[in-house]
Formats: structure tokens, sequence, C-alpha cells
């Protein structure tokens, strides 16, 4: 079976979904699925690179929404070439150019929104909410005539049906998660602590921290977590925090003002976007991994911390939070200031057999509920036979 993925950055300072694609691209060759990824990057960028298939990088984009002539030509030339398309995001050309070539082709597809239906946006964003009910009358025939509308959760599906109206499509929860980090875990432990030094502690390991992994976004809840820090602190004098992630809209200087106004700022640290081994030893070193996020359809650095042994402490509008509860894999409070001083405070009155408790059940949660491998099954059985 061949798959085309397509999206319209696999930039990792993007987040969620070019990893997604990145880990089902890794998951895909053992149960014999050739996937390749239609994307609008500039052919030969580095990140590129890192890619287990094909990529087929066409360039040229202007905007968000991407128009370019030539991502129609494209599709409609190569799509009838697969046995199914799957896009990811929405509220982009690409998604209009593909269901034209897909109905051409008789080509099924599916469309993994990622999150890009929750409800939140509108009430957050009034006027991107007008802007997106304008283009409604063309997203909605592309999730509309879909085989199926992916979502990472029961609870992402049922809160996207009610964003824009009519909402009428084949909604379809699936596994999803991320890979099982590989390489050397001391290996990785080291490249992090060489790309913070200040975080050395004594015989080769590190000092205690708390680890922020996601974009710097007013969406994360980074301005709770650094508040919360700052009451619960003088509890811990040893405890740091690490604000790591890539700053795409401006807010990391008013954050850090905002640490150095509450007298923290020595213990916050922001080493800005991580990958590869950095990025796996920051989740090793830490003592558990905070998103305090106001969204979050599912959180694939949620499920990483945890296929790394970290607890996860996390608010109530992670979608996932009822596995976490479940499984007793992690806490979870309100997305709200009191929400966020509360995990971490109950993190910190924890004794330390109770933390080694949740430390032991992370990877048995994550091997249940969030192994990418059981994703790609799903969408390779979706298409199986159409």
């Amino acid at each position: 079976m061949r798959i085309l993925h397509t999206i319209q950055s696999l930039s990792p300072a993007d987040g969620g979904p070019p990893q997604a694609v990145r880990n089902l691209m890794k998951a895909y060759p053992a149960l014999g699925v050739q996937a390749e990824v239609f994307c609008m990057d500039e052919p030969g960028t580095e990140f590129l690179k890192d890619v287990n298939a094909p990529v087929h990088a066409l360039g040229g984009r202007r905007s968000r929404f991407g128009y370019s002539a030539d991502v129609r030509q494209w599709l409609e030339t190569r799509v009838k070439g697969y046995d199914a398309v799957v896009a990811h995001g929405i509220w982009s050309y690409q998604n209009l150019a593909l269901r034209a070539a897909a109905a051409e082709s008789r080509v099924p597809y599916a469309v993994f929104p990622h999150g890009a239906l929750d409800p939140w946006f509108n009430k957050q964003y009034p006027l991107k909410k007008w802007k997106k009910q304008m283009f409604w009358r063309w997203q909605y025939p592309v999730l509309r005539d879909a085989k199926a509308v992916l979502f990472t959760s029961e609870t992402e599906r049922d809160l996207a049906a009610t964003s824009f109206k009519p909402s009428a499509w084949n909604g379809m929860p699936v596994p999803y998660g991320a890979m099982e980090p590989e390489g050397d875990a001391e290996k990785q432990r080291e490249a992090f602590l060489e790309r913070m030094p200040r975080l050395r502690g004594e015989e080769g390991g590190s000092q205690p921290f708390l680890l922020f992994l996601a974009r710097i976004h007013e969406k994360k809840g980074c301005d709770l977590l650094l508040e919360a820090f700052a009451r619960v602190a003088q509890e811990d004098a040893e405890l740091h925090l690490v604000m790591a992630g890539p700053d795409q809209v401006g807010l990391q200087v008013r954050l850090q003002e905002q640490a150095k106004a509450r007298g923290i700022a020595e213990r916050v640290h922001w080493p800005g976007m991580l990958s590869g081994d950095v990025k796996w030893g920051a989740l090793r070193c830490c003592e558990a991994f905070v998103l305090p996020s106001h969204q979050e359809n599912f959180g694939i650095a949620v499920a990483e911390a945890l296929a790394c042994g970290r607890p996860v402490l996390i608010s109530n509008q992670v979608n996932i939070w009822p596995d976490i509860v479940e499984d007793h894999a992690g806490l979870v409070e309100e997305d709200s200031l009191a929400g966020t001083e509360a995990l971490l405070q109950r993190w910190l009155e924890m004794s330390g057999e109770e933390r080694a408790g949740y430390v032991e059940r992370t990877l048995p949660c994550f091997r249940k509920r969030y192994s990418m491998r059981e994703t790609a099954r799903t969408i390779r059985d979706l298409f199986a036979g159409t």
C-alpha cells in the first residue's frame, strides 16, 4: 500500500503535527506501507533530511494559507499514483486542492485537524473565528467528503463538531502518540547537560528541575507556570524550571521580565527549541514534565515524556488527561493559576516513594495507549480494500 501524507511544513518549530508525520514515517515500514510526504517547505531544507521517507518539497509558500497554482497541479498529477492520502491540518489551500485531486482520481483521503477545530480558538480569537466562518463554505466539504476525519481522542472529536456548522463528517478517534526514544540514554543526558551546563549537578548528574517542552505561546499557559513556580519555589530551593521551546510570537521577553520581577530568573532557564538527543536528554533528566495548557488536542510531548519514564503534570484541557488520571501516570488540575499552583504543590509534597510509583507507571501507560505504531496500523486498515 502506498500512502501520501500532506502537510504545510515539516518544520519542528511547528510543534506536534510535523513530529507526528515523522513518527508515522518510522512506523509504516514494519506494516508493509510505502509512505511519502508532500509539503510546502523549500527543497533541501535541513530539517527535511531526518524524515524516514521520500519528501516532495514544493517550496513557494507565500502565506499561511499556502496558495500556489503548483500545489493543485502537483496533486492532480501525482495523487492517482497512491492508494490513499492523509492530510495534516486544515484552513489551507492545500486541503482544497487535495479534495479536487482526490475526487478526480477517485483516491480516498483522510484529514487530521490536529486540534484546529477546538472551540477554544473561537473564544480566544473572535476576529479569526469570523474569518474562518467565511472560509467554512470551502473548508467544510473537504471534511465532509473525507473517508474519515481523524481525531486523537473522543474529546477532540466531540468538541470539533461544535465549532462551526454544518459539521456532518465521519469523525474517527484513532490511537495516537509518539515513538519510544532510540539511542544511548546516558549520551542523551550528557548532550542536554552540555547545552545547559548550569544544570549540571554533582557526580555527573543534573540539578532537579521541572521541564516545560512546547512552543512559547499563550495557549500553553506559560505565564501561569512561571507565576505558580514563583509561589512554590521557596519550598524547594534546589528546584529549577526549564522553559524549552521556540518563541514564535515574541512572548519570551515578557515572560523573562515576569520571572525577574518575581525573583526566580536565576532558576528559570530558556534553552530554545530542543531536538534530537538534546530533547531526549532533557526529558530523561527532568523530575517531571509540566504542561498547563489552555487547549491541547493531544500533546505529543506528553507522550514522549511518558516514554522516557517521566511523570506528567498537565491541565484538564490536554484532552488525554482522563488516561493520565486512570493510569496514575501524572497529575491533573484546571488550567488556571490556582490549578497550576496545585499541580506543583502536589508534586512537591509527594514522598520519594510516591514519586517512584508514578515513574514506574509511566512507560506502561505509554505502551498501552500512545505508541505511534498503532496509529500507523489504524490508518493502513482504514484504507485497506478501498
